[in-house]
């Protein structure tokens, strides 16, 4: 009876130490967040060290020759204009006034003109008709030498008043110049960025060698380009013509194909530990970056080689090392795995895996180790 109270006793004990490393004393399971060896592209890219901007190659800050008053506006910021188009108008009054006495006085001078070479005609007909009475012994030597001076002095009386004529019109165009510079035109099509002048205001002009002010910024969004700034250890296996991959703070969720158009020929060395090659990037179509301002920040992805049809994990999935955790049966093994092409996003993978396996994507939690027991987040 005892003996069997003593093997009761026993059965009870172990029952109670299953139960407790079944509840209390159990292994933890971690969760974590899995992805599938999957076949996909790779490429191998680099990308800018600080933020790139998006620019434009035609921008022009411009503002009338002369001084004047401000009479009209025709645009506003905001607007798209042709080439040619009228951006400022200045008071004209006084430059109307001396192109019209400039007119006038062409006018007087060419009659002045007409009237000097028709007398140097008469002169010559004169001397013609002498020089046949001369001939006859009608007509004296001292008539043919006067009329013969007449002839000379009214030759060049009408070349002077000829020459009257060309200065009035060297006015006409000198004062014609002056009524264009009181129109500002755009010098290519393009959208009005910014007016800084409004009708009524007087543009003021500036000493002899200094620029007025510029009262439009006009810049043309076709001519748009991405400058951006790569490590210079990277300078020498970017290209021209290379592929890029552009994206733009204000549209985050999108990106835009683009080529390299020209990688800088010297390094910048402003910030000496993080010297820089300057890499300008052309867009394959600008109206799909339209909504992207001149300034916006914007990062460029160049791609220096790509594989199609690979096997590829996150990046996110492998240590140092090359080290990743596989979830099999419950259970979180470590392998070392052979890597080609990279990215920020995506690994080759040579060898170490199998298409299909299951990786953890990122070690996030200490518990997350080679032998620890673990599941998929959400199971």
């Amino acid at each position: 009876m005892r003996k069997l109270k003593w093997i009761l006793v026993v059965i009870g004990l172990v029952a109670v130490v299953v139960v407790l490393r079944a509840t209390v004393f159990a292994p933890k399971i971690v969760e974590v967040r899995t992805v599938v060896v999957e076949r996909g592209p790779v490429e191998e890219t680099v990308t800018n060290t600080r933020a790139g901007t998006v620019k434009v190659r035609r921008r022009a800050e411009l503002s009338p020759q002369i001084g004047g008053l401000v009479v009209s506006l025709p645009h506003r910021a905001g607007d798209h204009v042709e080439a040619g188009d009228l951006l400022v108008q200045l008071d004209s009054r006084a430059q109307n006034a001396e192109l019209k006495s400039a007119r006038a006085t062409f006018e007087a001078t060419e009659a002045q003109a007409d009237e000097a070479c028709l007398a140097a005609d008469l002169a010559e007909k004169e001397l013609t008709r002498s020089l046949a009475l001369h001939a006859q012994g009608i007509a004296s030597d001292q008539a043919l030498d006067v009329l013969s001076s007449d002839r000379d002095r009214s030759r060049a009386g009408c070349a002077a008043a000829l020459a009257a004529v060309g200065q009035a019109a060297s006015r006409i165009g000198a004062a014609e110049v002056q009524l264009a510079f009181t129109e500002l035109k755009a010098p290519f099509a393009g959208t009005v960025a910014d007016v800084s002048t409004e009708v009524g205001e007087y543009i003021t002009p500036s000493p002899p060698g200094l620029p007025i002010p510029p009262v439009i910024d006009l810049l043309d969004p076709d001519s748009m380009y991405i400058s951006a700034p790569i490590d210079e250890v990277d300078s020498e296996r970017v290209q021209v013509g290379q592929k890029v991959k552009v994206t733009v703070d204000s549209r985050p969720d999108e990106s835009f194909p683009g080529s390299v158009s020209r990688v800088a020929p010297y390094v910048l060395d402003v910030l000496e530990q993080n010297r820089t090659v300057e890499v300008e990037v052309e867009l394959e179509n600008t109206e799909v970056g339209a909504g992207a301002l001149p300034g916006t920040s914007a990062d460029v992805e160049i791609i220096l080689d790509r594989r199609d049809d690979v096997l590829r994990i996150p990046s996110s999935a492998v240590a140092e090392g090359g080290s990743v955790l596989v979830l099999k049966d419950g259970v979180l093994e470590e392998r070392t795995i052979e890597s080609g092409l990279r990215n920020w996003r995506y690994v080759e993978v040579r060898s170490g895996l199998q298409e299909g396996e299951i990786v953890v994507a990122a070690r996030n939690l200490p518990e997350i180790k080679p032998g620890a027991r673990a599941k998929e987040k959400g199971q």
